[in-house]
């Protein structure tokens, strides 16, 4: 039997695991562990599986992912989110819908400290989600702001699915923060847009809120400094190149810890719980990735990614219609598949194929996060919206659906902004490096 063959079985034998539910990172490790000896022999397996958690340990570009997830997680503690919903809220008062524009608000601040977006849905439902319906809110509009508003957490630097991207394809985290700049910035306009078009569409869905004095707002922009200083000195810190992103996680956490002491906002057991919270979130992260690299030392023995080359290169499809088959392919992946999930497995498989048609991998960094967004929010499976149905379990998920669905169009309208004009991600990291 051919090595490719073994490859497709094992991709296979993949997929069935995980339909099967089994988590990721077991299915990666079973099938890599197997595949590999299947090709190799069970002796060199072995020493794959005893060398790669040493060299995934002792390798200094994974430090930055528990490192953000403590600045999250301690921001969080500190009711930063609760703060910035409130203070957004207060900025956008007088709108019809101005609550549901803080949320989006919100979250787009507080996915740029935390780099989750399973954390930004958590923390929106349980802040916006009882304000809005206590203001009378429809139930569909306000499901639908919250697990949109949710996924710029992954967009927004910091981003850890961008920092796992990195590692695997072997990009600067630096320049994948720079691009992903400008889109994020585009993606929190559209989903205004589409908001605004909803709520003049639909009166009923959206009561409008109370006005509120000129100085009544400028306080409520003041009251943002923390975030804009914590923002502003770890990620500024990496695009003026005073930092390098571990270090940048590492100021950011401690800039969160001293303010939420300092400000009493942070008691000695929300610091414990948000260690606690970091170790657990980041050993589940780890695992996924040691069982990912062993999958992709598996699927480098095949050589599928340089048959799948080739047989790119035999259809002479042009450059486009390559990207637009995959992204076809990652929405339909995103219907099984959580995030980080889909970026481990397909990486090593369809990254030589993006740069054998031209395509830069920084650009397909921010393009594949985009991707991986909409499978946050698209039915059936969708994490956000499984998120708000655990804050809210009495809303149907019918409603959740029906609420999200006009939320899709603004990710699908970047995309196809992004593939045509790929300047947009690619114009400041080239101004910076």
């Amino acid at each position: 039997m051919s090595v490719q063959a073994i490859g497709l079985i094992g991709m296979a034998a993949l997929l069935i695991l995980i339909f099967a539910r089994v988590p990721v990172a077991i299915s990666m490790g079973i099938v890599g562990i197997f595949g590999y000896a299947a090709i190799s022999g069970f002796d060199k397996a072995f020493v794959v599986l005893g060398s790669t958690p040493f060299e995934m340990g002792s390798a200094y570009a994974l430090s930055v992912v528990p490192l953000f997830v403590l600045m999250g997680a301690l921001a969080s503690s500190a009711g930063i989110s609760g703060q910035l919903f409130n203070s957004v809220h207060a900025l956008f008062a007088g709108r019809r819908g101005g609550q549901a524009l803080a949320t989006l608000g919100a979250g787009a601040v507080f996915g740029a400290v935390c780099g989750s977006s399973l954390a930004v849905a958590a923390a929106m439902s349980r802040i916006a989600l009882p304000e809005m319906r206590k203001a009378g809110y429809d139930d569909k509009l306000t499901t639908g702001v919250i697990a949109a508003g949710g996924t710029l957490g992954i967009l927004i630097p910091p981003s850890i699915i961008l920092v796992i991207y990195a590692i695997i394809a072997e990009q600067s985290v630096q320049k994948l923060f720079a691009a992903a700049l400008v889109p994020s910035v585009l993606l929190t306009l559209f989903y205004g847009f589409v908001l605004a078009w909803l709520v003049k569409r639909h009166a009923e869905y959206a009561p409008p809120s109370p006005r509120q004095p000129w100085h009544t707002k400028l306080w409520a922009l003041a009251s943002m400094w923390e975030i804009i200083l914590i923002f502003g000195v770890s990620i500024g810190g990496i695009y003026i190149g005073w930092f390098s992103p571990t270090e940048s996680a590492a100021v950011g956490s401690f800039g969160a810890l001293l303010l939420g002491v300092l400000r009493r906002k942070l008691s000695w057991a929300d610091i414990q719980k948000s260690f606690v919270e970091t170790i657990l979130i980041s050993s589940m992260l780890f695992l996924v990735i040691l069982c990912a690299f062993i999958f992709s030392y598996f699927i480098v023995l095949t050589e599928l990614p340089h048959t799948l080359v080739e047989w790119t290169r035999s259809l002479n499809a042009s450059p486009v219609t390559i990207m637009f088959i995959l992204i076809v392919f990652y929405l339909i992946l995103g219907c099984f598949l959580d995030g980080i999930g889909m970026v481990l497995i397909t990486v090593p498989v369809f990254f030589p194929l993006v740069v054998e048609a031209g395509f830069d991998p920084v650009w397909f960094g921010v393009v594949l996060v985009l991707v991986v967004e909409l499978g946050l929010i698209h039915p059936p499976v969708g994490m956000n919206i499984f998120v708000i149905r655990a804050q809210a379990p009495e809303i149907p998920l019918s409603v959740i659906y029906l609420g999200v669905l006009p939320f899709l169009v603004a990710p699908l309208a970047l995309l196809v902004l992004m593939v045509t004009m790929p300047q947009l991600a690619l114009w400041f990291p080239g101004l910076l490096y």
